[in-house]
């Protein structure tokens, strides 16, 4: 299968791209409108760019209804924001979290997750999440003509659980358990290799995914009824 992405339109082009860079790592988004409404939602299109200093980015779409995202306009406002590492247990509270709340609702208080301060900005961190980045705000570039975004921001502080810091930047990676985003759905990271693999290894890892949820093995929720306008949730949950 060869792919022209001249002949797709936006949605097909997004399906595409979160259904094979995978599995992509979620920052978990805390801002602070300039009212003061604390905002958290989780953005997958989220990687490091840069080291000295250090610094990461959020590629941001607009609501399913057209406006920019809560996440967006408070980063651009306040020039502040926290992006916080998910692990399994506050894997639901995160999925509850990317629902389209409306703009003067608090996602701290709506799905029960309690707040930490942060050290250098306003926006609060999640507590009990294994590893925050406090940031400033370095650039905001506008992608394609969909009112697509992409923020850069500079890492002034880390917050890291201390079981998982080693020493000189070095993290205990095969502790951390991250959760990352696949398609419509998440994987828990909970394996760790060097190559070469033994032969063996190849052919018993072969085949599907194991699914963690006792869902069927060929189930998958896009396009389904449970799928909301935005894409990001079942409405279920």
């Amino acid at each position: 299968m060869i792919i022209d992405t001249s002949e797709l339109d936006a949605t097909a082009a997004y399906k595409l791209l979160i259904g094979t860079i995978v599995p992509r790592a979620i920052g978990w988004v805390s801002t602070l409108s300039t009212s003061g409404v604390a905002n958290l939602a989780p953005i997958s299109f989220f990687t490091a760019v840069g080291r000295r200093p250090p610094m990461v980015s959020l590629s941001m779409q607009p609501r399913s209804t057209g406006e920019l995202k809560d996440t967006f306009t408070n980063i651009r406002d306040t020039g502040e924001f926290v992006t916080n590492l998910v692990s399994l247990p506050q894997a639901h509270q995160m999925h509850r979290t990317a629902h389209e709340f409306p703009t003067e609702v608090d996602e701290f208080d709506a799905v029960g997750l309690a707040k930490a301060p942060s050290e250098v900005v306003a926006p609060p961190r999640v507590c009990d999440a294994p590893v925050h980045f406090e940031c400033r705000l370095d650039r905001i570039i506008p992608v394609g003509d969909l009112d697509d975004h992409v923020v850069w921001g500079v890492v002034e502080r880390v917050h890291v659980r201390d079981d998982l810091y080693l020493d000189r930047g070095r993290i205990d990676t095969a502790a951390l358990a991250p959760v990352g985003r696949l398609a419509a759905e998440y994987t828990l990271v909970e394996n760790v290799f060097t190559t070469p693999l033994d032969d063996g290894v190849l052919d018993v890892r072969g085949g599907r995914m194991r699914r963690l949820d006792e869902q069927d093995p060929e189930f998958s929720p896009i396009d389904t009824d449970a799928w909301s306008p935005s894409g990001s949730v079942r409405t279920e949950s």
